[in-house]
Order: C-alpha cells, then sequence, then structure tokens
C-alpha cells in the first residue's frame, strides 16, 4: 500500500514572546496560518519493520531528519512491527520560518496512523508530536490556529481566505540564535484570544523581526522590497517565524500576483492560498 501526503507551509501572522520559563524556554502567543504550497511525502508499506529514507536531503543525515523521527517515534510507541519507505519532494526551503521539517513530521504521523492502521486519537498523536518540536503539534492538529506556550496550546482560528506574497531569501536562520540574542525583546503584553481579530493584525508584529532583519541583510533586503510592493495587502509586509521568510496577505488574488510582479528578479518566492484546514484533518 502507497500513500502520497501534502505538508502544507505555514505563516505566523504575528508572532509575540510574553515571557521565558524557567527552564529557558520562550513563552509565545501567534496565529498560525496553513497554506496551499507544501512538500509532499510519498510512503510505501514494508512488511519487515524497517523505517527508510529513500530521498536524501541535502545536509541532513536520516537519522536526524524529522520524518524519521517521527516514523521511529511512532513505531516505538506502538509497538508495531510494520515498516515504511519515504520518500519527499522538498519545496518549503529550510530555515525559513515556514514550519517545512514539522509540517513534513507532523503529515508522516498522519499518514502512518493510516498506512499502519493504528486508529491513534489526534490528540494522542499531538501530545506525542511535541517531543519532536515546538511546531509539530500544530500540524498534526490540522486547523488555523490561537498557538499559545511553547507550541503546545491549540484553539482553532477561522481566518479569512486570503492570498500570500511569499518571499524565499537565500539564507538560513538558526531559531536558537535568534531566541539567545540580547535584544529580543521577551516581555509583550499577552492578548486574549478573545481579542483577536483579523482586522487587528496591523497592531501586532513579529518580536523576532527586528533582531533577524538586523543580523540578516538579505531578510532585510527581502522585508524592504515587499513591504514597497504591498500597499494593497492586508497588513503589510512582515515576517514569519524566526525568519527567514518574509510575507503579506492579500483578499484578492490579483492584488497579490500583482504585488509580487513588481519585485525584482533577485527576490525569489512564490504566491499561495491560505487553507482551512489540513489535507488530512478531520
Amino acid at each position: 500500500m502507497n500513500l502520497s501526503v501534502f505538508a502544507p507551509a505555514k505563516v505566523n501572522l504575528f508572532l509575540h514572546v510574553v515571557g521565558r520559563r524557567a527552564d529557558g524556554y520562550h513563552l509565545l502567543q501567534s496565529a498560525f496560518a496553513l497554506l496551499d504550497f507544501g512538500d509532499t511525502l510519498h510512503v510505501a508499506l514494508r512488511r519487515d519493520g524497517k523505517i527508510c529514507r529513500t530521498s536524501k536531503l541535502q545536509g541532513v543525515r536520516e537519522e536526524e531528519d524529522l520524518v524519521v523521527r517521527a516514523a521511529r517515534l511512532l513505531q516505538g510507541e506502538t509497538g508495531i512491527r510494520l515498516g515504511v519507505d519515504i520518500a519527499v519532494e522538498k519545496r518549503i526551503p529550510m530555515g525559513a520560518g515556514l514550519g517545512g521539517g514539522s509540517s513534513d513530521a507532523a503529515s508522516m504521523m498522519l499518514a502512518l496512523n493510516r498506512l499502519w492502521n493504528l486508529q491513534i486519537p489526534r490528540e494522542q498523536l499531538q501530545r506525542m508530536a511535541l517531543s519532536l518540536g515546538a511546531d509539530v503539534p500544530f500540524f498534526v492538529f490540522g486547523h488555523n490556529a490561537w498557538v499559545e506556550g511553547v507550541g503546545e496550546s491549540l484553539l482553532a482560528l477561522e481566518l479569512p481566505a486570503w492570498w500570500y506574497v511569499v518571499l524565499t531569501p537565500d539564507t538560513q536562520v538558526r531559531t536558537p540564535v535568534v531566541f539567545n540574542d540580547a535584544e529580543l525583546t521577551r516581555n509583550t503584553n499577552p492578548l486574549k484570544i478573545a481579542d483577536f481579530s483579523a482586522s487587528g493584525l496591523a497592531d501586532m508584529r513579529n518580536d523576532l523581526q527586528a533582531v533577524v532583519i538586523k543580523a540578516f541583510p538579505a531578510v532585510a533586503s527581502s522585508f524592504q522590497a515587499l513591504r514597497t510592493a504591498s500597499h494593497k495587502s492586508v497588513f503589510g509586509a512582515r515576517m514569519t517565524g524566526s525568519g527567514s521568510c518574509v510575507f503579506a496577505a492579500f483578499e484578492r488574488e490579483r492584488d497579490a500576483r500583482d504585488a509580487f510582479q513588481q519585485l525584482q528578479p533577485e527576490h525569489k518566492g512564490f504566491v499561495a492560498r491560505g487553507l482551512s484546514k489540513h489535507p488530512l484533518g478531520d
């Protein structure tokens, strides 16, 4: 039995750092929006219990690959004796703030839940997924979401069906470096989800953005270019996650594509539409 599974990218519509736990982890608030742009996973059932990556990911050893770790986690937690061959068609750039590795891992767990006929409730998969990374539970959750804590607290959000221009600077940003920067704002006043509305996003921000733009000229260049081109956008240009990608949201596809056409050829990226849920959602 074979399955091909889409692994969507995400953007952070805003990202506030509202505190820090005693163990050093930062406490966040964010709104995550799924995109119809992403990777594709191809999985094939094995009867011998082996988990094999049949495609290569440059710079990532097999034992470090999140999709392999996700498969081994699920195998270990359930004791199942089946295995899988895994091939990943990568489109989401690494170190970009689009959640590529996390989405791949979550889609692997959702695919294997079907391929191995495990029938594990999604809430249980989310708890397991947190050990793989802070963003993985969101992708298992499978809906646009209000996110709090270190990524484990999720509430579904209804978001407009916006179109997004996303620029992908040719640089990777290591998340730990950003969170350890002395200039990072760590005390933004927490919001209540009841106070959140898509129309209020212009008054929100990404607390990591200033640190990344200062340290990475390629991100700064893309941000400035998109800000200039996105005068018809909903809330202007903004960085997603810890970077390196920047994006702008538009109510109409035509406005998004017009903005993208205004950019110079050196500013690579794509236009995508928002999704309401993961293709393997409930």
